[in-house]
């Protein structure tokens, strides 16, 4: 009888924190203008401490399918977030340089935000409260 107790209080407790894992919003993101089928899109969810500078608070990897890729966060908490994503042509797991500096493949950063020069955080930010979020990326 013991032993049934405890094996009932351990999978409440399982079931209590299942539960609070799949607590959150999910936010999902599309990059619907890819001009090649080769490799994939890597993406990454940041923080305003983490963006540009540090490893993403969640990554995805995106299969194209017609020029498309396609990913999904989840349990993402209420707050502010940016995300970057590159096609990653050549499968390395990493965003090419050129010897300037430049980006041998294609980048693109939530909001759209394109310009010269690195992306910034104030113009990739966007706000998750209690609503899924669906977003479009365009390289």
């Amino acid at each position: 009888m013991k032993t049934l107790a405890l094996f009932l209080a351990l999978a409440a407790i399982n079931l209590v924190t299942q539960a609070q894992e799949t607590e959150g919003i999910t936010i999902t993101v599309i990059v619907p203008n890819i001009t090649s089928s080769d490799g994939v899109v890597l993406f990454g969810l940041y923080d305003e401490n983490t963006f540009m500078k540090a490893p993403p608070i969640q990554s995805a990897k995106g299969e194209i399918v017609n020029g498309v890729a396609t990913i999904t966060f989840t349990n993402v908490s209420a707050g502010e977030y940016g995300i970057s994503c590159v096609h990653d042509a050549n499968n390395n797991k990493r965003m090419d340089f050129e010897e300037n500096g430049m980006p041998k493949e294609s980048y693109g950063v939530s909001n759209n935000a394109m310009s010269y020069g690195s992306p910034q955080w104030s113009d990739a930010k966007f706000t998750v409260d209690s609503e899924n979020l669906a977003l479009e990326i365009r390289l």
